[in-house]
């Protein structure tokens, strides 16, 4: 009886459901650290005197995109992408847990003990406080963590749900992280208000804590999977057959559908999360919203994905049509972005086009994701998702920055003037709708099968 148990542990529904529940608590940890500064955007730029840093708009693009800097400049999703085809989720998850709770101490460390006072000067972004440099380059390499762990939960849940309800599982995950980024956007503020800038970020660093204990009951399960497999290595490697070797890469590079599905996250993702990083103070200074409720609309957006999510993943597993949700979710971003740079300033609006923003924000993540594996093999699927999640970073990191001269710019005394920065999103957005749109017409030319069902009959 006890063999008959181990026999089949992997095709178990409440292994497989256990599984997704400890990576994707994981995996929100990691998004609350990410949004946790985001709504705080408005107390770093008062002045200390009035319980703030003093820091610029300029100044916190630079932290907003410093999470995609050694991402993108040292190629760590690279490493981090053939470190997990090479040694499994298990090593894999583990490293990517410890760099992320490193960096958001480090973060913590930087607003509670660095002066704000003290400014250095940094090649191409001028003079700069130091305390920006360190709280950014703590960001940075919680970063390496973040995307790390991004990759790999991704990787676990094809691992555990491949044939199976792959796009509810990762429907689920991303409504998981959600819940993580709309708890950080909408209780930040009220914490930070009430007990000082510091303590939202203290308890980014104590969730990403307990993912770490989370992920390491994990590995246990993973590891009783490959034992009775017969795989014998304790990393969570793949089987000799689904190895990653390097010569794989290459026919990664020359498949279209997958630069299809990386440029469109790439647009996507730039235009939705740099918004959102400035999402709360757009709230207070273009629609009136009073300081301690302004990071609840934004909020919106992740909690809606959280039902939203889900059910339109079990909807792709079911009856498929994934390339045609991801060019609505495009169209539908693109859309909301150029209502949000029309002048007007009714707080009913921006409830509106938020909860529109929801539903985008829930279309394409419960498509895209699952169509990865549709696309590439499983033994390049590590390095696939890094080369997706490093060209994301490229605009992760860009944006933010550019934005917030931006803002700087078309700011006059307490008026900030979004138009330009809102302009600068849809065209983003534009770029999204042309990118599905040929993704759509690439599917229907080599048949990858993104608009067909995922679970097997």
């Amino acid at each position: 009886m006890r063999d008959q148990v181990r026999e089949s542990i992997a095709t178990k529904a409440w292994a497989r459901w256990t599984v997704l529940a400890i990576v994707s608590f994981t995996m929100m940890a990691g998004y609350i650290v990410a949004k946790e500064m985001s709504p705080l955007q408005f107390m770093l730029e008062k002045t200390v005197g009035d319980g703030g840093m003093g820091w610029t708009s300029g100044e916190f693009g630079i932290f907003a995109g410093s999470r995609g800097f050694f991402n993108v400049f040292l190629l760590m999703l690279f490493v981090g992408g053939i470190i997990l085809d090479k040694m499994g989720v298990r090593f894999t998850g583990i490293l990517s847990c410890v760099l992320m709770l490193a960096g958001s101490a480090a973060v913590y460390g930087s607003i509670t003990l660095i002066s704000p006072e003290p400014m250095l000067t940094v090649p191409l972004l001028g003079t700069v406080k130091r305390q920006v440099v360190l709280a950014a380059l703590g960001f940075a390499f919680f970063g390496i963590g973040y995307e790390m762990c991004g990759i790999t939960v991704s990787k676990a849940i094809v691992r555990w749900f491949s044939g199976k309800e792959m796009a509810l599982a990762m429907g689920l995950q991303v409504a998981m992280a959600r819940l993580g980024t709309a708890l950080a956007l909408g209780f930040s503020p009220i914490i930070a208000l009430k007990w000082g800038l510091a303590r939202p970020i203290l308890i980014g660093v104590f969730c990403v804590g307990v993912g770490l204990i989370a992920y390491l009951y994990y590995c246990t399960m993973d590891r009783r999977r490959d034992k009775e497999q017969g795989a014998e290595d304790a990393s969570g490697a793949d089987s000799e057959d689904e190895k990653f070797h390097f010569a794989d890469m290459l026919l990664t590079i020359k498949n279209p559908g997958f630069w299809g599905i990386t440029l469109l996250c790439l647009f996507y993702y730039s235009a939705l999360y740099p918004f959102l990083d400035f999402a709360t103070k757009l709230m207070i200074s273009k629609y009136g919203v009073e300081t301690g409720l302004a990071g609840m609309i934004p909020a919106i957006l992740p909690f809606t994905s959280i039902v939203l999510t889900p059910l339109f993943g079990g909807l792709c597993d079911k009856k498929g049509r994934g390339a045609t949700m991801m060019v609505i979710g495009s169209v539908m971003l693109t859309a909301v972005l150029i209502v949000f740079a029309i002048p007007g300033s009714s707080s009913a609006l921006a409830v509106t086009l938020m909860c529109v923003l929801g539903i985008a924000f829930s279309l394409l993540p419960a498509a895209l994701w699952p169509a990865v594996p549709k696309i590439v093999p499983m033994k390049q699927l590590g390095t696939s998702y890094s080369i997706i999640y490093y060209i994301q970073n490229i605009g992760l990191m860009l944006i933010p920055v550019l934005i917030g001269k931006v803002l700087e710019h078309d700011t006059v005394g307490e008026r900030v003037d979004y138009t330009m920065s809102l302009i600068i999103f849809a065209i983003i957005g534009v770029c999204a709708i042309i990118t599905a749109s040929t993704l759509l017409w690439l599917d229907r030319r080599h048949h990858y099968g993104l608009e067909d069902p995922n679970i097997n009959s």
